[in-house]
C-alpha cells in the first residue's frame, strides 16, 4: 500500500475528496551499516515512518537483505506528495532477525533519518547519516533516499524471466540463481529497477513474473539501456556472478513480438580468457504485457470535448425573488448562490468545450408568457438553442427569477432521465436497441424534466475504431433534497454506464443529509433494484459548508488544510453570513471530474485520439 493511499481513501466528512497529490516513488539504499552480527555481517531493512497528527505511523518495510553492509533494496515505496504540506519522514535502520515483517521489536537498530518529503523532492537524492538515539553517528553509516515523479508515468510493464543452463557455481550442489535488473541513468550510474526471488538448486529456474511501471524501468524512455545481471545466491551475502546482458525496452518488446526474446548471459571475464567461451547460459523473456495508462491530460490534449449543462431550481421553496431573504434574490452588489455557483464553474468547463458555449435548463416555475408551471425549459426562453455563455447564463437566470413564479417541490429523477440519453447520442459510445425518445415523447404530463437513461433493455455497443471525445457534465442546482430519491438513484446507476458526471450543488440552509446516499464516496450507489453503479459519477457540496470553512480558516488564519465540511450543527447559520470564493467551490465540485472522465474511458478500453493500442498491448489503464 502506498504511503498516502489510505489517507486518500478515508474521504473527507460530507465525501468530499482530498486535493489531489503528485505519486513519488522512493528508493532506498545504505552503506557502512554498523555489524551487530558475531559471526556474519548484519541482515538490514528499512521502515519508513511518516508523521501524521504528531504521531508516527510505519507505512512500510523494504525487503531483508542477507549478510550485507551496503544493501541495495529493492522495494520501493510510492506515497502522495502534497506541495502545500510539511511531510515529514522518517526512516529506520534494522539488523533483522528471522522473517522480515512489520515489526521491528525484535531487530538491532542500526540508525534513523529524519527529513521532509519535500527537501527530497527538491534535491531529487538525499544521502545523510544514520543517527543513534540521542543523536550518535551510527558510525559512517549513511542512508540514500532517490525521488522519482511518477505522476506523468505512461503505464506499467509485467515481465517474466526463466534461464536455460547457467553455469554451476556451487560444489556439491547446483547453483541457487536469482536475476537483478538495472536502469542505466543519465550519468551512466546503475538504478536498481528488481531483483527476483532465490530458485533454489536450479540450473534451468522460472523466476515469478513481477510488475514495473515504465517510468521506474526505463524513465518513460524505450531505448533507454537496461542491465541484467544473474547471481548464484550466497547466504554469507558473497554472491557469485553468472552473467550479465544489457537490453532496452525498446528490443525487448520486438524480440518478444518475434518470438526471439532470448539473450546470451555473458561473464565478461570468462569472454576475456577463453576463445572458446560462448556464454553462461541464456536468459530468456517468457512473457511482456505492457499495460498504458492514460491521464486525463492526454484525453484533453487528445481532443476530448467537456459539454456543460447547467440545471437551476426555481421552485417555491426558493422564495419570492423580489424579498431579500430569496435565494434568487438580485442584489446589484453581491451576486446570490446560485449566480455563484454557476459563473464559477461554468467559467473552468467552457475551456475545454471548442464554443466555449453550455446548454442552461430550469425547472419547477411557471414561465410566461401562459405561466404554466414547467419542468423543463431553457432559461434563455429558447428551446430552439438553449446554449449560453458562461454570461449570458447569468443574464438569462436573472430574467428568470424576475419573470417566473416558483412552484412545486425539486424532482431529480425527470431530469436525468432526459438529458443523458443526449449525452449517450452524441458520444462516441453508441446506444443500440433503443426506442426513439425525444424531448416531447420523453415528458410525462406533468411536464418534469427528465435527466438520465431509464430506458428498458438499454445496451451501450462500442463503434469500431473509437476513440475518446465527447464527454458531459450535468450541474445542477437546488435549495432542497430531492422528493423522488427512488427514481434518481435508478437513474444515476443508468447514466453510470455512459460518459457523464453529475453535480449537486446545495444552496441555502436546508437539511441535505439524504443527499449524501447519492454521493457514491461512502460505499457502491445501489438502485432500488440492488444493481451496483459501474462507476462513482455523482459529487454533492452543500455551499454553505465552503462559506463556513472559509470563515473558520479567516478566524484560526491557518495555512493548514482544514476538512472541506464540517457538522451540520455547526452550519446552521444565516445563508448571506460568509461567502465562499468561487475558486474554492470551483475546486471542490470539479475535483473528481478528471478521475471519472478517465475511468469511463478506460472501461470501455478507448484510448486518447491519436495514441492507439498497438496490436499485443494490454488495454488502457486508468489514472487520475
Amino acid at each position: 500500500m502506498s504511503a498516502g493511499s489510505e489517507r486518500g481513501a478515508a474521504a473527507t466528512p460530507g465525501g468530499l475528496p482530498a486535493p489531489c497529490a503528485s505519486k513519488v516513488e522512493l528508493r532506498l539504499s545504505c552503506r557502512h551499516l554498523l555489524d551487530r552480527d558475531p559471526l556474519t555481517k548484519s541482515d538490514p531493512s528499512v521502515a519508513l515512518l511518516q508523521q501524521a497528527q504528531g504521531q508516527w505511523v510505519q507505512v512500510g518495510r523494504t525487503e531483508v537483505v542477507r549478510s550485507s553492509l551496503h544493501p541495495v533494496f529493492s522495494k520501493v515505496f510510492t506515497v502522495d506528495y502534497y506541495f502545500e504540506e510539511v511531510q515529514r519522514l522518517r526512516f529506520e535502520v534494522y539488523d533483522t532477525h528471522g522473517p522480515s515483517g512489520f515489526s521491528c521489536q525484535e531487530d538491532d537498530f542500526l540508525g534513523g533519518m529524519e527529513c521532509t518529503l519535500g527537501q527530497i523532492v527538491a534535491q531529487k537524492k538525499v544521502t545523510r547519516p544514520l543517527l543513534l538515539k540521542f543523536g550518535r553517528n551510527a558510525g559512517k553509516s549513511t542512508i540514500t533516499v532517490i525521488a522519482e515523479d511518477i505522476s506523468g508515468n505512461n503505464g506499467y510493464v509485467e515481465l517474466s524471466f526463466r534461464a536455460r543452463k547457467l553455469d554451476d557455481k556451487d560444489l556439491f550442489s547446483k547453483s541457487d540463481p536469482f536475476l537483478e535488473l538495472y536502469r542505466v541513468n543519465d550519468d551512466q550510474g546503475l538504478q536498481l529497477v528488481y531483483r527476483t526471488e532465490v530458485v533454489k538448486n536450479n540450473l534451468n529456474p522460472v523466476w515469478e513474473p513481477f510488475k514495473v511501471s515504465l517510468s521506474s524501468l526505463c524513465s518513460c524512455e524505450e531505448t533507454r539501456p537496461l542491465k541484467c545481471l544473474v547471481w548464484d545466491y550466497d547466504s554469507r551475502g558473497k554472491h557469485d556472478f553468472i552473467g550479465e546482458f544489457s537490453t532496452t525496452f525498446e528490443e525487448m518488446q520486438k524480440a518478444f513480438e518475434e518470438g526471439q526474446a532470448q539473450w546470451d548471459c555473458v561473464n565478461p571475464k570468462y569472454k576475456q580468457k577463453r576463445r572458446s567461451y560462448k556464454n553462461s547460459g541464456v536468459v530468456i523473456l517468457a512473457d511482456l504485457k505492457f499495460h498504458r495508462v492514460y491521464s486525463f491530460l492526454d484525453y484533453i490534449m487528445g481532443g476530448c470535448q467537456i459539454h456543460f449543462t447547467v440545471a437551476i431550481d426555481f421552485t417555491a421553496s426558493n422564495g419570492d425573488p423580489r424579498n431579500s431573504c430569496s435565494l434568487h434574490y438580485i442584489n446589484p452588489y453581491q451576486p446570490n448562490e446560485y449566480l455563484k455557483a454557476l459563473v464559477s464553474v461554468g467559467e473552468i468547463c467552457q475551456d475545454y468545450d471548442s464554443d466555449k458555449r453550455f446548454s442552461a435548463l430550469g425547472f419547477g416555475a411557471r414561465i410566461p408568457p401562459k405561466y404554466e408551471v414547467s419542468h423543463d425549459f431553457a432559461i434563455n426562453f429558447n428551446p430552439e438553442d438553449d446554449e449560453c455563455e458562461a454570461a449570458g447564463v447569468s443574464g438569462a437566470g436573472l430574467s428568470i427569477a424576475s419573470q417566473g413564479h416558483g412552484h412545486g417541490c425539486s424532482e431529480a429523477a425527470p431530469l436525468l432521465f432526459l438529458w443523458a440519453p443526449q449525452a449517450a447520442r452524441m458520444s462516441t459510445v453508441w446506444l443500440t436497441h433503443l426506442p426513439s425518445v425525444g424531448r416531447a415523447q420523453s415528458r410525462p404530463a406533468r411536464g418534469r424534466l427528465l435527466w438520465a437513461p431509464a430506458l428498458p433493455g438499454a445496451r451501450l455497443a462500442q463503434p469500431p475504431g473509437a476513440a475518446a471525445q465527447q464527454y458531459y457534465i450535468l450541474l445542477i442546482l437546488t435549495d432542497g433534497v430531492v422528493t423522488d430519491m427512488a427514481d434518481t438513484r435508478e437513474a444515476i446507476v443508468r447514466a453510470s454506464r455512459l460518459p457523464m458526471s453529475i453535480i449537486i450543488v446545495g444552496v441555502g440552509n436546508a437539511d441535505f443529509t439524504d443527499m449524501q446516499v447519492l454521493d457514491g464516496d461512502d460505499g457502491v450507489l445501489r438502485s432500488p433494484r440492488g444493481e451496483p453503479a459501474l462507476r462513482d459519477i455523482v459529487q454533492f457540496v452543500p455551499f454553505r459548508e465552503l462559506k463556513n470553512r472559509e470563515q473558520h480558516e479567516r478566524l484560526l488564519g491557518s495555512t493548514t488544510r482544514l476538512p472541506l465540511l464540517l457538522p451540520t450543527s455547526a452550519t446552521q447559520r444565516g445563508t448571506h453570513s460568509t461567502h465562499a470564493s468561487p475558486a474554492a467551490l470551483a475546486k471542490c465540485v470539479l475535483a473528481e471530474v478528471p478521475k471519472q472522465v478517465v475511468e469511463y474511458y478506460s472501461h470501455r478500453g478507448l484510448p486518447p485520439r491519436g495514441l492507439g493500442v498497438p496490436a499485443g498491448e494490454a488495454s488502457p489503464g486508468c489514472t487520475s
